[in-house]
This record gives C-alpha cells, sequence and structure tokens, in this order.
C-alpha cells in the first residue's frame, strides 16, 4: 500500500512541474543551500552520512570491502591535497577529465562532451561553487533520471591512494569539478563501481535529458546525411568514435591523424558544389583542439580550389583548431559509430534551432501481469503496457520524397545500474510497433487482447532486444495510427522502464488500457422464488437463530468442495468468507439470511463455471493470464495497475490462483464497486470521505 501512495504522490508532483531542471528532485531529500548554510553557521565541513567514506562507497566486488584494490585508499578533501584547489579554473575543458582506476571511460566521454556546450554543461554544473569565499565542503550537481531532474549533495571527500586521486582527475591535477561530478553521480547509481562498463549515450542521457540513438556506421541508414542535417538543426550533440581492437589502440593516432577510441564531435553537415556534382560533406571537431585528418577536404586540401568563393569563404577554415572537413563517404569509411543525444525543447533557448515534439511516460512490468515478454510467446505478449501513437502531419523535408512522420522511440529500463550491488543487472529489453487496422481506429482506451497480435505484423520494432539500459531507434512511418508495445524478451521479469517518443510534428501518444468499470449482473431473488427444498436445506443449517455466520459458512461451503476433484483449493479461507458475508449482508447483523444466502449460493454457482471454462489447461487452477481473462467475463473491465495488484495479493508464488482466491477477489470488486456507487449520489466518479468515514470503510 505504501508503494501505491509513493506513486500517486509522485504523480502529484511531476504536474506540479516538481523535477524539471529549474525545480529538481531533491535526492535523498538533501537540500543543498539548507545543509551549507548550516555547515558555515556552525563553523565545520559538510559530512555526507549518505554516501560516507568508507568501502560499501567504492563498490561491492572488484572494489569490495575485501578486495585487494582498496588498500591503502585514503579519502581527501581538495584541500587536503593540494594548496590551492579549484572548482574549475576559467571553462571546463577536455583536459579536466583524465581517467583513474575505474571503467567509466564511457561516462568520462560523456562529461567531456559537457564542455562543448556550456548551456548544456550548465545545467549539470551548478556554477555558483568554489573553494573560497563560502566553502563549507559540499557541492551539488543536477542529472536527468528516468524523466525528471534530480539534486545530487556530496561531501567534497575524494577517494586517494599515495597522495593522488583514485579515480577521475584533471590533467594539472588542482581542478576538482569532474571528480566531484563522478562522486555524485556514483552516489546516485549506489557506487563508484557501479559506473564500470557502459555506453556513451546513456552519460549523454543522464547530462542533458535528451534521447540517444546509436549507428553502426558499417550499416548505415540510407538516409543517414539527413538524419544527421535534421538533427544539427535541433541543437542535437552528435559524437563519433573509431573502434579499437586492442588496448594498445587507444589513442594511437592512424596514418590520415585520426585518433582510435577518441571521442570526436560532429558539428555541422553541408551540401557543396564540386565539378559540377552535389558533394556531401562533414564537420569533425576533435576535442584536442589540434591533431586533424590530412585527407579529401582537409583544411589544405586541393578539393576547396574547386568549390565557389563563397563555400569556400562560408566553410573553409585553414587554422589548426582541431576542427575539420571531411567527405561523408570518408566519414562512414573511417569512422564506427555515430552517436546523436536529441535534446527536449527546454535544453534549447533562442529561435535558432528547431525543437523536437517530446512525450513520455513511466510503466512497469510486473511478473504474472504486465511482464509478457516478446512476440515469441503469443498467449502472453498481448499483456504488456501498451501505448497509442498518432502520426498525422507529415515531415517538412521528407527523406526520400515520399510523405512519411519521423519519430524515435527510446525504451530505457530504469535504476539496473543502482541494483548491480543486489546481484541485479540489466534485463534484455526491446519494443515493437503495430499499425492499427481500420476496425480498431480509434481504439484509445481498450487493452488489445492476444488475437489482434495473432492476426497482425508489426509495421517496426526495435533493431535488436538487448541488455542495455536503452534501446533506441528512428523511424519514418506513413501518417497512421501506430501501437507500441514495450517488453523484455522473457515473460515474468519485473522492472520499471521509461518510454518516450521525440516526433518531428506533434503527434497524439498516451498509454491505453480497459476503462476501469463494472458490469456485474445483478441477483434479484425474491423469497417466493426460492424452492422449499432450498428453504429446509436453510433452515438445517442456520439453526435457531435461522441466520448463518462468518464461521457457518465456511463450514458449509467446505463441505460442498470437499465433494469436487476437479477444483484445486484448500478450502474457502475465513477472509473470503467475511468478503461475502460483507458483500450480501444487509442489515449489518454480520450474518446472512435466507434471501442473502440463496443469492450467495447463485453467485458461487456462477463463479464454478466461470472457473472451469477459464481453467484452459484443466489443471484445477488458474494461472495469471487466464485470471485477467475470467475477471473480465466475470464483469469487470480494469486497468493494468488493478491487475497488477490482483496478482500481487490473490495469486500462490508460482502464480496460480485457486478458487477461494478466484472467488476472494471477486466478491471483493463488486463490494468496492458497489461501495463507491452507494456514495456517489451525483455520478461525478468522485466522493468525499472524512477520515473516520474511510477507516470505518478500509476495515471491512
Amino acid at each position: 500500500m505504501s508503494g501505491i501512495a509513493a506513486k500517486l504522490q509522485h504523480n502529484r508532483d511531476k504536474a506540479h512541474g516538481i523535477g524539471t531542471n529549474c525545480h529538481a528532485v531533491k535526492y535523498l531529500n538533501q537540500d543543498y543551500e539548507s545543509l551549507r548554510r548550516d555547515c558555515l553557521d556552525r563553523g565545520r565541513l559538510y559530512v555526507d552520512d549518505y554516501f560516507d567514506a568508507e568501502p560499501s562507497s567504492l563498490g561491492f566486488n572488484e572494489l569490495g570491502p575485501n578486495s585487494y584494490k582498496v588498500r591503502g585508499i585514503t579519502w581527501k578533501r581538495p584541500t587536503e591535497i593540494c594548496s590551492n584547489p579549484k572548482f574549475i579554473v576559467e571553462d571546463a575543458t577536455r583536459t579536466d577529465i583524465c581517467q583513474g582506476a575505474l571503467g567509466d571511460c564511457w561516462l568520462l566521454a560523456a562529461i567531456a562532451s559537457l564542455t562543448l556546450s556550456k548551456q548544456v554543461l550548465h545545467r549539470v554544473v551548478p556554477q555558483d561553487q568554489s573553494f573560497d569565499e563560502g566553502y563549507a565542503g559540499i557541492f551539488h550537481f543536477e542529472f536527468w533520471q528516468f524523466g525528471e531532474w534530480v539534486d545530487v549533495v556530496v561531501d567534497d571527500r575524494l577517494p586517494t591512494k599515495d597522495g593522488e586521486l583514485l579515480f577521475v582527475h584533471s590533467a594539472e591535477g588542482s581542478e576538482f569539478w569532474s571528480a566531484l561530478l563522478e562522486k555524485a553521480y556514483a552516489k546516485i547509481n549506489g557506487c563508484y563501481e557501479a559506473l564500470s562498463g557502459g555506453s556513451t549515450t546513456e552519460g549523454f542521457e543522464d547530462f542533458t535529458g535528451g534521447i540517444a540513438e546509436r549507428h553502426d556506421l558499417s550499416r548505415p541508414d540510407s538516409h543517414l546525411f539527413k538524419i544527421i542535417r535534421k538533427a544539427l538543426e535541433r541543437g542535437s550533440l552528435l559524437g563519433c568514435s573509431i573502434d579499437i581492437t586492442d588496448a594498445a589502440d587507444s589513442e594511437a593516432v592512424t596514418y590520415r591523424k585520426l585518433v582510435k577510441g577518441h571521442a570526436y564531435s560532429l558539428t555541422g553537415a553541408e551540401w557543396v558544389e564540386y565539378n559540377g556534382d552535389l558533394v556531401e560533406l562533414v564537420r569533425i571537431r576533435n576535442p584536442w583542439g589540434q591533431v586533424e585528418w590530412n585527407g579529401a577536404w582537409s583544411d589544405k586540401s586541393y578539393e576547396w580550389r574547386s568549390v565557389s568563393s563563397e563555400d569556400r569563404g562560408r566553410l573553409c577554415d585553414r587554422c589548426e583548431d582541431g576542427e575539420f572537413w571531411m567527405s561523408y563517404p570518408d566519414f562512414l569509411r573511417q569512422y564506427s559509430r555515430l552517436e546523436i543525444c536529441n535534446l527536449t525543447p527546454d535544453a534549447l533557448t533562442g529561435d535558432e534551432f528547431k525543437h523536437w515534439a517530446e512525450t513520455e511516460f513511466e510503466e512497469s512490468w510486473r511478473r504474472g501481469t504486465t511482464a509478457g515478454g516478446c512476440r515469441n510467446y503469443p498467449n502472453t505478449f498481448w499483456m504488456n503496457p501498451q501505448f497509442y501513437i498518432k502520426l498525422e502531419e507529415v515531415d517538412d523535408d521528407p527523406y526520400d520524397g515520399e510523405e512519411g512522420c519521423t519519430f524515435i522511440v527510446g525504451l530505457m529500463q530504469k535504476n539496473r545500474r543502482r541494483m548491480r550491488k543486489m546481484g541485479q543487472d540489466m534485463e534484455t529489453i526491446g519494443f515493437a510497433i503495430y499499425e492499427l487496422p481500420e476496425e480498431c481506429s480509434g481504439m484509445k482506451q481498450v487493452h488489445l487482447k492476444r488475437n489482434f497480435f495473432l492476426r497482425n505484423r508489426s509495421a517496426a520494432r526495435s533493431e535488436t532486444f538487448i541488455n542495455l539500459r536503452e534501446v533506441c531507434n528512428h523511424f519514418c512511418l506513413p501518417p497512421g495510427e501506430y501501437l507500441i508495445i514495450p517488453s523484455t524478451f522473457e515473460p515474468n521479469k519485473n522492472g520499471d522502464f521509461y518510454v518516450r517518443v521525440f516526433s518531428e510534428k506533434q503527434a497524439d501518444f498516451h498509454e491505453i488500457d480497459d476503462p476501469v468499470e463494472c458490469h456485474v449482473e445483478e441477483i434479484d431473488i425474491d423469497e417466493d422464488d426460492i424452492c422449499d427444498r432450498f428453504k429446509r436445506l436453510f433452515g438445517q443449517l442456520a439453526g435457531h437463530d435461522v441466520e448463518i455466520c462468518v464461521f457457518e459458512l465456511q463450514r458449509i461451503l467446505n463441505r460442498v468442495l470437499a465433494r469436487r476433484d476437479d477444483i484445486k483449493t484448500d478450502g474457502f479461507s475465513l477472509t473470503t468468507c467475511r468478503n461475502m458475508v460483507n458483500l450480501l449482508d444487509k442489515d449489518g447483523s454480520a450474518k446472512l439470511g435466507l434471501v442473502e444466502f440463496k443469492t450467495l449460493w447463485t453467485k458461487i454457482e456462477k463463479f464454478l463455471d466461470l472457473y472451469k471454462e477459464r481453467d484452459a489447461d484443466g489443471s484445477g487452477c488458474m494461472n495469471s493470464s487466464e485470471m485477467r481473462m475470467a475477471v473480465e467475463a466475470a464483469g469487470f473491465s480494469l486497468n493494468n495497475p488493478l491487475h497488477q495488484i490482483i496478482v500481487a495479493r490473490y495469486s500462490n508464488p508460482n502464480l496460480s490462483i485457486d478458487f477461494d482466491n478466484f472467488v476472494c477477489c471477486l466478491v471483493r470488486l463488486e463490494s468496492l464497486f458497489k461501495t463507491f456507487s452507494s456514495l456517489d449520489k451525483d455520478g461525478s466518479g468522485e466522493i468525499e470521505l472524512g477520515f473516520m468515514e474511510w477507516l470505518n470503510l478500509a476495515m471491512l
């Protein structure tokens, strides 16, 4: 229950703008300004009890408490490491980021990209921090985490060995913004070791809030050059690199003066007329500020002599500044991969950039209800969360002349890096996209079932199912209505995920689910309708008070069930019997009279028929997918969160539901709907309860 309450509060906070970059969530409720002020008032340096200077903050395996790698490590403040520490000297540059004894080069490449855009850097690294006036040993940074910006506080005690920083450090040793940034990122992910191994796109996204796509340049999209141009028009960050085959290749310079295993930025894409033909060029920047490509279209190459003086003056810069042009075909041959981080509208100021339209949702896969696995599992695939997208407006500048709608889908699993300490790692995830046929058009509130997916093929899908934090792909589809189904590869894998769509034009995008409704048929029985035989039987069972209490009801029903061998159950529990009495007890006696008992008996007979009908494999109990369909057949339309609650509350560890729990669930649902309906006098869908009224209802 507390988890549901926390989710409701989270949704309310988001609705009030909490989680934006200008109103970030305080991680662990730590407020930087109040903590810093308190330290200054007390004349002491800040000590972070939530990420203390101890082995657990370093790691859990290779950097765990018993590892030889942590021997001799001491935690020191920058003021103890050098005589004149600085947070940032002038502007942050790539030389501020040198890798230490941690395999987080993916993170450092992303941090290096931050230094290329002051606007983006300042969103992550608040600039009003220093070791001078107002220094209190406390710093803070902001990271994007699964749809919201989070402000993370750290003290400035850093792990050192032999007097030097163990992890990230600046080249000249007295600048500490990058080391403190790494510490804050380690804190939000659980420990330093949790940062070992990853993709630069992960860092891109956590520093910008954007959505990052990866392109393998050995198999480029046929429209990649145009994708690059459109990305640049939208202010996206583009990085490219050359793969290395072994450690000796790292930052080795080729004969064409390109550096292997090194993060470059792609900063421009243009067409120029050359000897009567249009040539595609891309502009690359080496963050070193030197060492430039010396092939065709390099600064001093002869190709520039054959272009117009206007193009030459506009594009050609002969300085050794680390930036150079090369032909697009050479780019594909020389580089291995391209990463594009498409920024959210709020990350860009001014009118010089076009903006993506962005929509996002948080959801979860839960074992037995919404974790249906991929299309290889047709009996459960339909149970995954489903998202509707309507593409109406076509692109202004179509890729191949045909009208289409460009959009990017990113599916991200949440908090998996933080869970490494518990021995959990990334799940294998992906998604499929289906075009809705005409008969399904406009079905925004109907969770499509198994038969739809058996009869329809996907229109597109993620390039692969993979165990990365995010799967992201670029699509261009004809205008229409589509369904996006995110899933783990195998069913019954628990996980929280975050899905978002960036589209060139506005698109209608929302989660679809069944409406929450009750269509249970009322059983209207009059005493005159009850046969004499049933009346005599009731008289024998009810005793002298002519009513049946909870304990009597349990004994009666379990005698009946004991005679059946087609249903697996340990008998009706007192909880189920109490729910039955609560549903049908009209006079508040906590007992059932003749008509009430006859009504219950009729219901149980219906439940029994429904249970046997939906038990497809004849096992005597239901699995969770059969239960979902049985609940619907009983007259209830429920959404995914309610189905998750049902499985969590009424299923066994093997996800099976016996007859007792089946009946208990249906009776409880009917009771809840009836109670709400009786209090909702004006049919508004809202009721108001005082504290005692709520307690009385909740205790039933």
